[in-house]
C-alpha cells in the first residue's frame, strides 16, 4: 500500500478568495456570515448566509467554456487553479500524465430552475441553449473540470450530502493507496444562490438571529438555534508519496486514515453510534493511537441534535484530550463543500501552528462540557488532526492527516 500526500490546496469561500485571505480570517476568528435582503424578499424565514463573491472568469475562460459552468463550477474552478499552482502542476503535466478527479457536489438548483423557467415561458426547449444540460447535471463540476484540464484518469462526482467533499478525499486516498492512480484532484463545491437552500429554510433548520449575523452560527453553544448556509469551492491535490518526491512537489501533509459509516437510522437526525464508528475506523486505518490525534475539526453545524450527538461521540472515543473546534462558527455550513474546505482549513492551521477558534461559544452546552473546546485562537504546534463530516441519510466520513515524517 502506497503513502498518500497532499501536494496542493486551494480555497474560495466566505472567509476569503485564496489561501492567504482565508488564513488571516481563521487566525482572527473572523466570520463570513452576513444578512441577505435578497433572501428575505425571496421568502426565506432566515436571511442569513455566507457571502461568496462571484468569480470573474471572462478573461480566464472563453465563452464556450463558461456557458456550461454553473455557480458551483465557477467556485470549484477557482479553488482548483490555486491548488494546481501550489502543486506545481500545469497543463503540460495533464498531457503527459494520467490525472484523476473526484469532486463532491449534491445540487445544481439554480441551473435546473432557470432552464425550466425559460422553457415554461417560451414553451420551447431550444431556448435553454447548448450549455444548459452540462450546467444542470449533478456531475457538472467533474464534467467541466475534466474537460478544461484534459483529465485522463478517474472522473467521478461524489454525491453524499454534507459528507460529499470528505468522501471525495477519502476515495481519492484509497485509489492512490491501492496503486490505481498517482495524482487525483479532490474537492467539494456548494452553490450559494437562494434556489439551493430554500427547502432547507422551509424545514426550520436555519438560525434566525439576524440582528447579529456574525454571531448566528454557534456550534456547541447552549443558545444555538440552527445552522447558517454557506458555500464556495475547495480543492486538494492528492498524490502518491513517490510521485511527489520524484516531482519535487511541496508536501503539505499526509492522508493516513479514512473512516466511513452509515447511521442506519433517521433520514435527517444524526445519532451517536454512526459518527463514532467512522472516527474509530479512521484512527484504526491510520495506525495511530487515540492520544495521537491532537486536533479535531468537528462537523458541528450549530444544530441542537447534531452538535449534541457529535459531542457525545467524540467524548466517548477520545475523552477530553484533543483540541476541538468547529470552523463552521465562522463559515456557516458549506454543505457539499464542507468536507474538503475543513481539511483545507485544518491544513492551514497545521502549517502555520495555530488552532482557529470556535467563535460565539459563550456558554458551552451540557453535552459538550467534556470536550477541550477552543474558544480563542491558540498558537500551538500540532502534527495530526481528524476532520468530521456527516450528512443527511446518515452518511459519515472522517479523515486523518498528519505532517510528513
Amino acid at each position: 500500500m502506497r503513502r498518500v500526500v497532499v501536494t496542493g490546496m486551494g480555497i474560495y469561500s466566505c472567509l476569503g478568495k485564496n489561501l492567504h485571505e482565508v488564513k488571516e480570517s481563521l487566525y482572527k476568528g473572523s466570520s463570513g456570515i452576513r444578512f441577505s435582503q435578497e433572501r428575505k424578499e425571496f421568502g426565506y424565514r432566515s436571511g442569513l448566509t455566507g457571502i461568496v463573491e462571484k468569480p470573474d472568469l471572462k478573461n480566464v475562460l472563453n465563452r464556450r467554456q463558461r456557458i456550461s459552468l454553473g455557480q458551483e463550477g465557477e467556485y470549484a474552478y477557482q479553488a482548483t487553479i490555486e491548488a494546481l499552482q501550489y502543486a506545481g502542476i500545469d497543463l503540460d503535466f495533464f498531457e503527459k500524465n494520467e490525472v484523476g478527479i473526484l469532486y463532491g457536489n449534491d445540487s445544481v438548483a439554480q441551473a435546473v430552475i432557470e432552464s425550466i423557467d425559460l422553457i415554461r415561458e417560451a414553451k420551447d426547449t431550444t431556448m435553454v441553449g447548448s450549455g444548459a444540460i452540462f450546467k444542470s447535471m449533478n456531475s457538472t463540476i467533474t464534467m467541466n473540470l475534466s474537460t478544461l484540464f484534459k483529465i485522463k484518469g478517474i472522473n467521478m462526482t461524489i454525491s453524499a450530502a454534507c459528507a460529499s467533499g470528505s468522501h471525495s478525499v477519502g476515495l481519492g486516498y484509497m485509489f492512490i493507496k491501492q496503486g490505481l492512480q498517482d495524482v487525483i484532484i479532490c474537492g467539494g463545491a456548494q452553490e450559494v444562490n437562494p434556489y439551493a437552500m430554500c427547502s432547507f429554510d422551509g424545514l426550520g433548520v436555519f438560525s434566525t438571529q439576524e440582528q447579529e449575523p456574525e454571531k448566528a452560527s454557534r456550534p456547541f453553544d447552549r443558545l444555538r438555534d440552527g445552522l447558517v448556509p454557506s458555500g464556495g469551492g475547495a480543492t486538494l491535490i492528492l498524490e502518491s508519496y513517490d510521485s511527489a518526491i520524484k516531482r519535487g512537489a511541496p508536501i503539505l501533509g499526509e492522508v493516513t486514515g479514512y473512516g466511513f459509516s452509515s447511521n442506519g437510522d433517521h433520514i435527517s437526525s444524526p445519532n451517536v453510534d454512526g459518527p463514532r464508528r467512522a472516527m474509530q475506523m479512521a484512527v484504526e486505518d491510520s495506525g495511530k493511537k487515540i492520544e495521537d490525534i491532537m486536533y479535531i475539526n468537528a462537523h458541528a453545524t450549530s444544530t441542537i441534535v447534531g452538535d449534541a450527538n457529535e459531542a457525545r461521540a467524540i467524548d466517548s472515543l477520545f475523552g477530553n484530550s484533543p483540541w476541538v473546534s468547529s470552523t463552521k462558527s465562522m463559515t456557516g455550513h458549506e454543505c457539499w463543500m464542507a468536507g474538503t474546505s475543513e481539511l483545507v482549513y485544518s491544513l492551514i492551521m497545521m502549517q502555520n501552528n495555530f488552532i482557529a477558534p470556535n467563535i460565539n461559544l459563550q456558554e458551552v452546552d451540557e453535552t459538550a462540557k467534556n470536550l477541550n473546546l477552543v474558544k480563542k485562537t491558540i498558537d500551538a504546534e500540532f502534527d495530526t488532526f481528524l476532520s468530521n463530516s456527516f450528512g443527511f441519510g446518515g452518511t459519515n466520513s472522517a479523515i486523518i492527516m498528519n505532517k510528513i515524517n
